[in-house]
């Protein structure tokens, strides 16, 4: 069975909003080197908007950092599943709108074969995370305060 591992980087407070924070060459290498340990990615629409179309543009490109075009290079290869009730069509034909229920859906793609299952955002993997679906967890935390910003919510306790 596949495993649905749920990485993303934050700052010391739980700052996971990108527009506050950048991400270096050493953390793009270490994603990039992540995406490799996968075949699937999972994301809800804000997430997936805000991958596409920036990182489809930066694979082609010539003018971006070796690490950012081996980043988006590495994630351009990957499938990806989005949940979205509103999200029309997919920018790319590795992508698969899934309008059904989350749960059901996730034990399905656990149940096919290959690598393990990579979620990031917020909203799908704290949906999955309270679903009991998350088999594994990587943060990874920048040594910075953002001070503001959407933030990384999840209980890992849960009730008996």
């Amino acid at each position: 069975m596949r495993n649905v591992i749920y990485a993303i980087n934050i700052t010391l407070d739980g700052c996971c909003d990108h527009t506050k924070f950048n991400p270096d060459e050493e953390l793009l290498e270490h994603y990039t080197h992540l995406l490799r340990d996968f075949d699937l990615l999972v994301y809800g629409r804000k997430t997936y908007q805000l991958m596409v179309p920036y990182w489809p543009d930066a694979a082609k490109s010539q003018s971006e950092t070796k690490a950012d075009i081996e980043f988006a290079q590495a994630f351009v290869s990957k499938k990806k599943v989005v949940f979205s009730r509103s999200l029309a069509s997919a920018e790319d034909g590795n992508t698969r709108i899934v309008r059904t229920n989350l749960h059901d859906e996730i034990l399905k793609l656990k149940q096919e074969p290959g690598k393990d299952i990579l979620v990031g955002g917020v909203d799908v993997p704290s949906q999955l995370a309270e679903l009991g679906l998350v088999d594994e967890y990587r943060f990874v935390v920048g040594p910075i305060v953002a001070g503001e910003g959407r933030q990384v919510r999840i209980c890992f306790c849960r009730s008996l």
